[in-house]
Protein backbone atom coordinates (compact mmCIF):
# COMPACT_ATOMS: atom_id res chain seq x y z
CA UNK A 1 0.00 0.00 0.00
CA UNK A 2 1.18 3.54 -0.74
CA UNK A 3 0.16 6.86 0.77
CA UNK A 4 1.09 10.43 -0.02
CA UNK A 5 3.68 12.12 2.18
CA UNK A 6 4.85 15.68 1.48
CA UNK A 7 4.85 15.32 -2.30
CA UNK A 8 6.06 11.72 -2.53
CA UNK A 9 4.66 8.30 -1.76
CA UNK A 10 5.76 5.93 0.97
CA UNK A 11 5.04 2.21 0.71
CA UNK A 12 4.12 0.11 3.72
CA UNK A 13 2.18 -2.93 4.89
CA UNK A 14 0.49 -3.66 8.20
CA UNK A 15 -0.79 -6.87 9.76
CA UNK A 16 -2.17 -8.04 13.07
CA UNK A 17 -3.70 -6.28 16.04
CA UNK A 18 -2.44 -5.12 19.40
CA UNK A 19 0.46 -2.94 20.47
CA UNK A 20 1.93 -1.11 17.44
CA UNK A 21 5.29 -2.61 16.44
CA UNK A 22 7.20 -0.56 13.87
CA UNK A 23 10.03 -2.34 12.05
CA UNK A 24 12.65 -0.16 10.30
CA UNK A 25 14.82 -2.00 7.79
CA UNK A 26 18.52 -1.57 7.13
CA UNK A 27 20.56 -0.48 4.10
CA UNK A 28 20.22 -1.15 1.18
CA UNK A 29 17.19 -3.28 1.92
CA UNK A 30 13.40 -3.01 2.20
CA UNK A 31 10.47 -3.96 4.37
CA UNK A 32 10.62 -7.44 2.80
CA UNK A 33 13.35 -8.46 5.23
CA UNK A 34 10.69 -8.38 7.96
CA UNK A 35 8.31 -10.86 6.33
CA UNK A 36 9.17 -13.58 8.91
CA UNK A 37 8.22 -11.10 11.63
CA UNK A 38 5.00 -9.99 9.90
CA UNK A 39 3.81 -13.60 9.82
CA UNK A 40 5.26 -14.64 13.16
CA UNK A 41 4.29 -11.70 15.37
CA UNK A 42 0.96 -10.52 13.94
CA UNK A 43 -0.84 -12.56 16.61
CA UNK A 44 0.71 -10.39 19.31
CA UNK A 45 1.06 -6.91 17.79
CA UNK A 46 0.03 -4.60 14.99
CA UNK A 47 3.09 -4.98 12.78
CA UNK A 48 3.94 -1.93 10.63
CA UNK A 49 6.53 -2.30 7.85
CA UNK A 50 7.51 0.81 5.86
CA UNK A 51 9.99 1.10 3.03
CA UNK A 52 12.34 4.00 3.73
CA UNK A 53 12.59 6.67 1.06
CA UNK A 54 14.42 5.39 -2.01
CA UNK A 55 14.16 1.77 -0.84
CA UNK A 56 11.74 -0.96 -1.83
CA UNK A 57 8.56 0.42 -3.34
CA UNK A 58 8.83 3.89 -1.77
CA UNK A 59 9.59 6.75 -4.14
CA UNK A 60 13.24 7.51 -4.88
CA UNK A 61 13.35 10.93 -3.26
CA UNK A 62 16.52 12.98 -3.94
CA UNK A 63 18.80 13.61 -0.95
CA UNK A 64 20.30 14.65 1.25
CA UNK A 65 18.94 12.25 3.88
CA UNK A 66 19.60 12.14 7.61
CA UNK A 67 18.60 9.67 10.29
CA UNK A 68 16.43 12.42 11.78
CA UNK A 69 14.65 12.90 8.45
CA UNK A 70 13.99 9.16 8.18
CA UNK A 71 12.67 9.17 11.77
CA UNK A 72 10.34 12.01 10.79
CA UNK A 73 9.07 9.90 7.88
CA UNK A 74 8.26 7.05 10.27
CA UNK A 75 6.53 9.40 12.69
CA UNK A 76 4.49 10.95 9.89
CA UNK A 77 3.42 7.49 8.74
CA UNK A 78 2.20 6.65 12.23
CA UNK A 79 0.25 9.91 12.29
CA UNK A 80 -1.33 9.23 8.91
CA UNK A 81 -2.33 5.75 10.08
CA UNK A 82 -4.01 7.32 13.12
CA UNK A 83 -1.83 5.51 15.63
CA UNK A 84 -1.86 7.39 18.92
CA UNK A 85 -0.94 4.71 21.45
CA UNK A 86 2.73 4.14 22.37
CA UNK A 87 4.74 2.22 19.78
CA UNK A 88 7.55 -0.32 20.04
CA UNK A 89 10.21 0.62 17.48
CA UNK A 90 12.60 -2.03 16.14
CA UNK A 91 15.44 -0.98 13.85
CA UNK A 92 18.09 -3.09 12.15
CA UNK A 93 21.49 -1.57 11.27
CA UNK A 94 20.60 1.75 9.56
CA UNK A 95 17.14 1.17 11.00
CA UNK A 96 18.74 1.10 14.46
CA UNK A 97 20.29 4.51 13.86
CA UNK A 98 16.85 5.76 12.78
CA UNK A 99 15.26 4.16 15.85
CA UNK A 100 17.70 6.01 18.12
CA UNK A 101 16.86 9.24 16.31
CA UNK A 102 13.16 8.42 16.76
CA UNK A 103 13.78 8.06 20.50
CA UNK A 104 15.53 11.43 20.65
CA UNK A 105 12.71 13.19 18.79
CA UNK A 106 9.58 11.32 19.82
CA UNK A 107 10.28 9.73 23.19
CA UNK A 108 6.77 10.34 24.45
CA UNK A 109 5.17 8.13 21.80
CA UNK A 110 7.42 5.12 22.41
CA UNK A 111 6.55 2.04 24.46
CA UNK A 112 9.89 0.33 23.87
CA UNK A 113 13.00 0.15 21.71
CA UNK A 114 14.56 -2.86 19.97
CA UNK A 115 18.07 -2.35 18.61
CA UNK A 116 19.10 -5.03 16.13
CA UNK A 117 22.49 -5.48 14.42
CA UNK A 118 23.39 -1.88 15.14
CA UNK A 119 25.62 0.37 17.24
CA UNK A 120 25.35 3.67 19.11
CA UNK A 121 28.69 5.19 18.07
CA UNK A 122 29.14 7.43 15.05
CA UNK A 123 31.30 6.42 12.11
CA UNK A 124 35.05 6.55 12.57
CA UNK A 125 37.09 8.60 10.07
CA UNK A 126 37.84 5.35 8.23
CA UNK A 127 34.14 4.48 8.24
CA UNK A 128 33.24 7.87 6.79
CA UNK A 129 35.83 7.44 4.05
CA UNK A 130 34.36 4.03 3.20
CA UNK A 131 30.90 5.60 2.94
CA UNK A 132 32.29 8.12 0.44
CA UNK A 133 33.83 5.31 -1.61
CA UNK A 134 30.49 3.46 -1.62
CA UNK A 135 28.69 6.61 -2.79
CA UNK A 136 31.08 6.89 -5.73
CA UNK A 137 30.59 3.19 -6.51
CA UNK A 138 26.80 3.51 -6.44
CA UNK A 139 26.81 6.59 -8.63
CA UNK A 140 29.15 5.03 -11.18
CA UNK A 141 28.10 1.37 -11.16
CA UNK A 142 24.66 1.21 -9.57
CA UNK A 143 23.01 -1.04 -7.01
CA UNK A 144 24.47 -4.25 -8.43
CA UNK A 145 28.02 -3.19 -7.56
CA UNK A 146 26.97 -2.30 -4.01
CA UNK A 147 25.19 -5.64 -3.70
CA UNK A 148 28.16 -7.64 -4.94
CA UNK A 149 30.45 -5.93 -2.44
CA UNK A 150 28.13 -6.34 0.55
CA UNK A 151 26.14 -9.52 0.11
CA UNK A 152 28.61 -12.09 1.57
CA UNK A 153 28.99 -9.90 4.68
CA UNK A 154 25.25 -9.68 5.33
CA UNK A 155 25.08 -13.23 6.67
CA UNK A 156 26.86 -15.59 8.96
CA UNK A 157 29.39 -17.54 6.86
CA UNK A 158 27.43 -20.77 7.39
CA UNK A 159 24.21 -19.13 6.21
CA UNK A 160 25.88 -17.77 3.10
CA UNK A 161 27.16 -21.18 2.07
CA UNK A 162 24.12 -23.30 2.98
CA UNK A 163 21.01 -21.11 2.45
CA UNK A 164 21.27 -20.15 -1.19
CA UNK A 165 17.55 -19.37 -1.53
CA UNK A 166 17.73 -16.83 1.29
CA UNK A 167 20.90 -15.29 -0.14
CA UNK A 168 19.27 -14.86 -3.55
CA UNK A 169 16.18 -13.33 -1.95
CA UNK A 170 18.32 -10.69 -0.26
CA UNK A 171 20.30 -10.13 -3.46
CA UNK A 172 17.05 -9.31 -5.25
CA UNK A 173 16.01 -6.88 -2.50
CA UNK A 174 19.37 -5.10 -2.56
CA UNK A 175 19.63 -4.78 -6.34
CA UNK A 176 16.13 -3.29 -6.38
CA UNK A 177 17.21 -0.33 -4.25
CA UNK A 178 17.42 2.97 -6.14
CA UNK A 179 20.73 4.81 -6.47
CA UNK A 180 19.06 7.82 -4.81
CA UNK A 181 18.14 5.64 -1.86
CA UNK A 182 21.60 4.11 -1.61
CA UNK A 183 23.38 7.46 -1.76
CA UNK A 184 20.91 9.07 0.65
CA UNK A 185 21.26 6.26 3.18
CA UNK A 186 25.06 6.35 2.98
CA UNK A 187 25.03 10.09 3.62
CA UNK A 188 22.65 9.65 6.54
CA UNK A 189 24.84 6.98 8.12
CA UNK A 190 28.03 8.91 7.52
CA UNK A 191 26.69 12.07 9.16
CA UNK A 192 24.65 10.50 11.97
CA UNK A 193 25.31 11.79 15.49
CA UNK A 194 27.02 9.73 18.15
CA UNK A 195 24.30 8.34 20.43
CA UNK A 196 26.68 6.89 23.02
CA UNK A 197 26.15 9.63 25.60
CA UNK A 198 22.37 9.30 25.28
CA UNK A 199 22.28 5.62 26.20
CA UNK A 200 22.45 6.09 29.97
CA UNK A 201 19.40 8.38 29.89
CA UNK A 202 17.08 6.05 27.95
CA UNK A 203 14.09 5.40 30.19
CA UNK A 204 12.06 3.02 28.04
CA UNK A 205 12.32 -0.78 27.94
CA UNK A 206 15.14 -1.76 25.59
CA UNK A 207 15.94 -5.06 23.91
CA UNK A 208 19.22 -5.48 22.03
CA UNK A 209 19.43 -8.41 19.60
CA UNK A 210 22.62 -9.33 17.78
CA UNK A 211 23.96 -12.22 15.76
CA UNK A 212 26.97 -14.06 17.12
CA UNK A 213 28.52 -14.11 13.62
CA UNK A 214 27.72 -10.59 12.44
CA UNK A 215 30.49 -9.62 10.00
CA UNK A 216 29.49 -5.95 9.67
CA UNK A 217 28.98 -4.90 13.29
CA UNK A 218 30.68 -7.03 15.97
CA UNK A 219 28.66 -8.34 18.90
CA UNK A 220 30.91 -6.30 21.21
CA UNK A 221 28.99 -3.21 20.09
CA UNK A 222 25.77 -4.78 21.36
CA UNK A 223 27.37 -5.58 24.70
CA UNK A 224 28.61 -2.00 24.99
CA UNK A 225 25.07 -0.69 24.49
CA UNK A 226 23.61 -3.16 26.96
CA UNK A 227 26.08 -2.10 29.63
CA UNK A 228 25.23 1.57 29.09
CA UNK A 229 21.40 1.39 28.93
CA UNK A 230 19.81 0.90 32.36
CA UNK A 231 17.66 -2.21 32.59
CA UNK A 232 18.25 -3.23 28.98
CA UNK A 233 18.25 -6.86 27.84
CA UNK A 234 20.72 -8.42 25.42
CA UNK A 235 19.99 -11.49 23.30
CA UNK A 236 22.80 -12.98 21.20
CA UNK A 237 21.46 -15.32 18.53
CA UNK A 238 23.89 -18.08 17.64
CA UNK A 239 24.69 -19.01 14.03
CA UNK A 240 23.31 -15.70 12.81
CA UNK A 241 24.87 -12.73 11.07
CA UNK A 242 23.75 -9.21 10.24
CA UNK A 243 20.33 -10.36 8.99
CA UNK A 244 19.65 -12.50 12.05
CA UNK A 245 15.89 -11.95 11.80
CA UNK A 246 15.90 -13.78 8.45
CA UNK A 247 18.59 -16.32 9.31
CA UNK A 248 17.09 -17.39 12.64
CA UNK A 249 13.51 -16.08 12.55
CA UNK A 250 12.11 -18.36 15.26
CA UNK A 251 14.72 -17.26 17.82
CA UNK A 252 14.34 -13.62 16.81
CA UNK A 253 10.55 -13.69 17.01
CA UNK A 254 10.64 -15.40 20.40
CA UNK A 255 12.89 -12.68 21.81
CA UNK A 256 10.62 -9.94 20.45
CA UNK A 257 7.45 -11.66 21.69
CA UNK A 258 8.84 -11.95 25.20
CA UNK A 259 9.93 -8.31 25.10
CA UNK A 260 6.45 -7.16 24.07
CA UNK A 261 5.15 -8.46 27.38
CA UNK A 262 7.41 -5.94 29.14
CA UNK A 263 6.02 -3.10 27.05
Amino acid sequence: MKIQMNGWQISYVTSGEGIPLLFIHGYPLSRKIWEPQASGLAAYARVILPDLRGHGDTDAVPGPYSVELLADDCNNLLNILGITQPVVVCGLSLGGYVALAFYRKFTERMAGLILTSTRAAADSPEGKANRDKAIIMAQSSGATAITDSMLPKMFAPLTYTTQSELVECVREIMTGTSVEGIVGALQAMKDRPDSTQMLSSINKPVLIIHGSDDQLIPASEARTMQEAIPGSELVIIERAGHLLNMEQPAAFNLAVHQFLKRC
